[in-house]
């Protein structure tokens, strides 16, 4: 074989390989093409709508927050109003229970005193009357008026409360409080601050009533001071049955 023979069959050689190699990558090529040919029209297809309803999502999402946000500011205010109406009810339950304890008609028990009156037990003079040694409606009155004016804050004899509407009637030989007859001897227990003994005995109408009653006649006024003085709540009426408007005061003349 020739050089020249030599030559053609050795550039024949490297030709077809590499025109082989040449239609390999262009195979390669043409299949990668080929499958990402698809993939791209989908991706290209499918994005509007994708995107369409992330926006969808996006704007639902952003309406809930709106509407918690909303639902906060309600509970916020909700949160208030009780807190104000929580207020409201405690200063009204206050102030019921102010006016029950003002009418009676609450039972309370607290520091204070209680004083017993009871009938002379001395020997009834010729000629002197038998109610100057008895214990009476007025000697009742009397101290229960001298207790108001010592700072009491709760009255009730022989276990009748003493209110606005109370009577204090001499009845025969007993004493009417409210609708109760009462008979000696007579315990008035009332409620009140610490001093209120100390109030009581230095009052000159209750020096006077034990100078009148007591030194004179024999009325027996004993105290007791107890840990816990317990007045009962008014158990009467508290309808107001009858009323009148009071006459208009005269014009004075000029």
């Amino acid at each position: 074989m020739s050089a020249v023979q030599r030559g053609r069959r050795g550039v024949a050689s490297w030709q077809v390989a590499l025109f082989a190699a040449l239609a390999i990558l262009g195979f390669l090529i043409a299949a990668q093409a080929r499958a990402e040919a698809p993939r791209v029209r989908y991706t290209t297809q499918e994005r509007a709508p994708l995107v369409e309803t992330v926006l969808a999502l996006q704007a639902q999402q952003d309406g809930l927050k709106q509407q918690i946000l909303g639902l906060r500011d309600q509970m916020s205010s909700l949160e208030e109003g009780a807190i104000g109406n929580d207020a409201l009810v405690r200063q009204l339950n206050d102030a019921l229970l102010a006016a029950r304890v003002a009418a009676g008609v609450v039972a309370l028990e607290g520091p204070g005193l209680v004083l017993q009156l009871e009938d002379s037990q001395v020997p009834l003079p010729a000629g002197a009357a038998v109610a100057d040694y008895r214990v009476t409606a007025h000697d009742l009155r009397t101290v229960v008026e001298e207790l108001w004016l010592a700072g009491a804050e709760a009255i009730a004899v022989n276990g009748e409360r003493i209110v606005p509407a109370t009577s204090i009637l001499d009845i025969g030989g007993t004493v009417l409080v409210n609708s109760a007859y009462l008979a000696p001897p007579y315990q008035v227990a009332a409620i009140g601050p610490a001093d209120l003994y100390d109030q009581l005995v230095a009052s000159s109408g209750f020096v006077e009533l034990i100078a009148a009653r007591a030194d004179r006649f024999g009325i027996r006024v004993s105290f007791a001071q107890p840990d816990t003085v317990v007045v009962p709540a008014y158990a009467g009426s508290v309808t107001l049955r009858y009323a009148r408007t009071p006459a208009a005061s005269p014009t004075p003349a000029p």
